[in-house]
């Protein structure tokens, strides 16, 4: 077995940038609200250049870590999205955070744990990665300790959160129970000798994994907990919650039925491809209910879940590799639309859709990437919704779901109505008398800029990063 300890040296920088931001924020409390923020978003950043350094390299740890190029990109990919959400952390953590250095230290710590779940290779080194997420995530959804909003929100996700992780370890016990191992690759092995002595066995292990999973990346019927965390949460959080919590679950999603499971894709591939359907549908209509904007995003995050599972359904080399550039394209996105929504609500104190109105003339930067974010979610051409959807599709369809891909199309339709009305009030509705132009911080206009030309690169010039993703999607068939 390999014990290379140097193959953790990112991990052991986050550690040690979260151990720092705490540090500061107990030894100079006169620096702590303005600096922690950069410390964090650069901290996170150099870490990223120095994961670069195993771009290319295949190795594992002891056989439970694979380092590879799949954990690289993934490694980079929630670095540079927790610095993203550190440095748009920053107005919150001036008005309302007593402690801020423990709010980024578990930022940099959740992201330990996303990481994890993309490189485990082995179930219970992917729970404790997942678990040690979700306590992250548990906490910061409630951090704003004086909203009521947001120790409901902290309260609920927790116990659907418990409950889904015991479910979770039910049916990895379960897989351990039949196969007699916890390694992807000796699982694979087990259940290709054929699954006819223990099918009723396997099949209850699937459904509590899948449920458990379900739960983290929000897919019907496990969805419950987010309209209300997404509302409860601090909104830097929020988007925190839309971004690294589902990457990570589509990332061990990936990995683990990839790896363990593709041998018996038959047995669970209706599973995913129900619960997909059921997730575009009912997400994309109860959004057109929806007047706050968060509890929207809630609802829309749905319905783009339902969207990724289909690379799951008809998993593939071919399909992974179109699901994680749709993620990627999403994500950004994501970010995008969430940084004009927290700046927008750093500078109104306000989060209702109405609220938006006279955006166009208030804020013309932040209007103009409200339009573009939202017409990439909506799947319009020129943005990086439109290409990574089509390729998705049509992975998909190459499967055989022609059937979820008629759904996706007409889902997408459905949600650019919802979309158009926020759009509605942010350009055709007038601002209130006396509403004045508003000046958005540079670091609130920088992030903006720099995320809408991730977009349109995304959208515009998708080859490159395909390729790259594409590389290395391969290492999850090996």
């Amino acid at each position: 077995m390999n014990f290379d300890y140097t193959l953790f040296i990112p991990e052991f920088m986050l550690g040690g940038l979260a151990a720092l931001v705490v540090a500061l924020d107990l030894f100079m409390p006169q620096l702590r609200k303005s600096w922690l923020p950069y410390v964090a978003a650069t901290g996170l950043a150099i870490t990223a250049g120095v994961s670069l350094a195993w771009v290319n390299k295949q190795t594992n740890f002891a056989g439970i870590v694979s380092i590879d190029n799949y954990t690289t990109y993934f490694r980079v990919f929630f670095m540079l999205i927790a610095a993203v959400v550190c440095l748009a952390s920053g107005r919150l953590v001036e008005d309302q955070l007593r402690h801020p250095g423990e709010y980024f230290g578990i930022i940099i710590l959740s992201t330990i744990g996303a990481i994890g779940m993309a490189a485990a290779r082995e179930l219970m080194t992917a729970y404790l990665s997942l678990e040690l997420l979700s306590f992250s995530l548990y906490i910061l959804v409630s951090f704003a300790k004086f909203d009521a909003r947001s120790n409901e929100a902290g309260l609920k996700y927790l116990l659907l959160g418990a409950f889904s992780s015991a479910m979770f370890l039910y049916g990895l016990s379960l897989i351990y129970g039949v196969t007699g191992s916890t390694y992807y690759g000796d699982i694979a092995s087990a259940l290709s000798r054929g699954t006819h002595d223990f099918s009723f066995a396997l099949l209850m292990a699937l459904v509590l994994i899948i449920a458990g999973l379900g739960f983290k990346v929000a897919a019907v019927p496990f969805h419950m907990w987010t309209p209300d965390a997404y509302e409860g949460a601090p909104i830097a959080i929020t988007a925190y919650l839309s971004t690294t919590s589902k990457a990570a679950g589509f990332a061990l999603l990936l990995r683990l039925f990839g790896g363990a499971f593709q041998v018996v894709h038959d047995d669970w591939s209706w599973m995913i491809a129900g619960v997909a359907a059921a997730s575009m549908i009912l997400g994309n209509l109860v959004a057109l209910q929806q007047h706050n904007i968060k509890r929207l995003m809630a609802y829309s995050s749905i319905g783009q879940i339902g969207y990724l599972l289909m690379g799951v359904a008809g998993l593939s080399h071919n399909t992974a590799s179109a699901l994680v550039l749709h993620l990627t394209g999403y994500m950004v996105t994501n970010l995008a639309l969430f940084v004009v929504i927290i700046a927008w609500y750093n500078l109104t104190g306000k989060e209702e859709i109405v609220d938006f109105r006279g955006m166009r003339e208030r804020a013309p930067l932040l209007a103009g990437a409200l339009a573009g974010a939202l017409f990439s979610l909506a799947g319009l051409p020129l943005f990086a919704g439109f290409v990574t959807k089509f390729i998705l599709f049509q992975a998909a369809t190459d499967q055989g779901y022609y059937w979820l891909a008629g759904i996706g199309v007409v889902t997408s339709v459905i949600s650019l109505y919802y979309y158009l009305q926020v759009m509605r009030e942010a350009f055709v509705s007038q601002p209130a008398e006396g509403e004045r132009k508003l000046q958005v911080p540079y670091v609130m206009q920088g992030l903006t800029v720099a995320l809408m030309a991730g977009v349109f690169y995304v959208g515009l010039y998708p080859a490159n990063l395909f390729s790259v993703i594409d590389n290395a999607t391969r290492f999850l068939f090996v």
